[in-house]
């Protein structure tokens, strides 16, 4: 189903009962708190939020939806929990963010409409859950997109500046106490980056990047005009552009056509030297390809926020590489990730209410 398709078809997914009394059952499937369970009763008073918090694990910092794995339910709890997703029209949140639990509760559930993702890559999540067809249709799934755009493009532009600047030499230089003579460092403002995918994210990081000089050359499958970017490509001319690069910034999903979308090919045919960040997905990289390049200075320096198994295994090269800077996963993460989740989580169920499109709805084909 077209993206277009997929927002006039929102309305759709009311129920006789919403219909009628025009109100929304929402059972709280992830750590919400109570500050952010009243902010979001008060955006929409329509909103019947089914809330037990003894039910929900511990977070451990800000966006800890999978809480505390320490925490277990007693099997009174889990009975207890089952039951109120069961009850609902609409889920703040994938069970557990478990994909098994979802499914449980989308064949178990049959009024259920609605599941909200925490994360931005949500649609990863609902592929897993191995729904069929007709449990697609009558479920609209949405992710958190845009929530998390200003912290992970900050990390982007951090990503490219310390390619620029050397930063793994820097260091390298000041554990060794050593003054050694003064080299040229490069500038952002000289230098053309690619930028895979043009979304939430990859806007952000596209102004951001712009806002330094840099020429922007941006991939999609569409026509789209981006404002900072100097040009959009199709993602099947990576190798063409490639010599071309001086840094590469990744904001894709994970998707059968992203997997591996940065493979050999495409690092042998980049500028020696290039930067490379991710933050978007780990499987668009092949990391055996990645260490191969690093090894070889066809890419000076790599930003990584994603891997493609995380935790990143301990034998994992990454990590003893000098001219990688593994972040693990937390980019994204901002105090105010919580409250900016559920103002959104609100905002569409004004939509859904309305029988107005939902935001940032889950391609059920490809996932994102």
């Amino acid at each position: 189903m077209a993206a277009e398709d997929h927002l006039t078809a929102a309305g759709s997914h009311l129920t006789a009962a919403e219909r009628i009394t025009g109100r929304l059952r929402v059972a709280v499937a992830a750590p919400l708190s109570e500050e952010n369970c009243a902010r979001t009763r008060e955006l929409e008073p329509r909103i019947d939020l089914v809330v037990d918090q003894s039910l929900l694990p511990p977070m451990r910092w800000p966006a800890d939806f999978a809480g505390d794995p320490a925490w277990r339910r007693t099997p009174r709890q889990q009975h207890s929990y089952e039951a109120l997703l069961d009850s609902a029209d609409a889920l703040y949140g994938i069970p557990d963010v478990d994909p098994s639990a979802l499914a449980r509760t989308v064949r178990a559930n049959a009024r259920l409409r609605w599941v909200h993702t925490m994360a931005a890559g949500g649609g990863s999540q609902v592929r897993a859950a191995g729904l069929g067809a007709a449990e697609l249709d009558r479920v609209a799934f949405t992710t958190s997109a845009g929530v998390h755009g200003q912290p992970l493009a900050e990390f982007a532009l951090f990503g490219v500046l310390a390619g620029a600047k050397d930063l793994p030499r820097l260091n390298r230089q000041q554990r060794a106490r050593e003054w050694s003579g003064r080299w040229t460092m490069k500038q952002v403002s000289e230098q053309t980056v690619l930028l895979l995918g043009l979304g939430g994210i990859g806007r952000v990081v596209a102004a951001k990047l712009h806002a330094l000089g840099a020429r922007v050359v941006g991939t999609s499958r569409r026509d789209v005009t981006v404002p900072g970017v100097s040009e959009v490509v199709s993602p099947d001319r990576l190798v063409e552009v490639a010599p071309a690069v001086d840094a590469v910034v990744n904001t894709l999903p994970g998707t059968e056509a992203t997997e591996h979308l940065l493979d050999k090919r495409f690092f042998d045919a980049l500028r020696p030297g290039a930067t490379l960040v991710n933050v978007g997905r780990g499987n668009v990289v092949d990391e055996a390809a990645l260490l191969e390049a690093l090894d070889t200075g066809q890419v000076g320096f790599a930003a990584l926020d994603v891997f493609e198994t995380e935790p990143l295994p301990a034998a994992s090269p990454l990590w003893d590489h000098d001219q990688v800077l593994v972040s693990p996963h937390t980019a994204a993460l901002n105090a105010a990730e919580d409250r900016l989740i559920a103002e959104l989580f609100a905002a569409n169920a004004t939509r859904l209410l309305d029988g107005d499109g939902l935001l940032n709805r889950v391609d059920t084909v490809e996932f994102y």
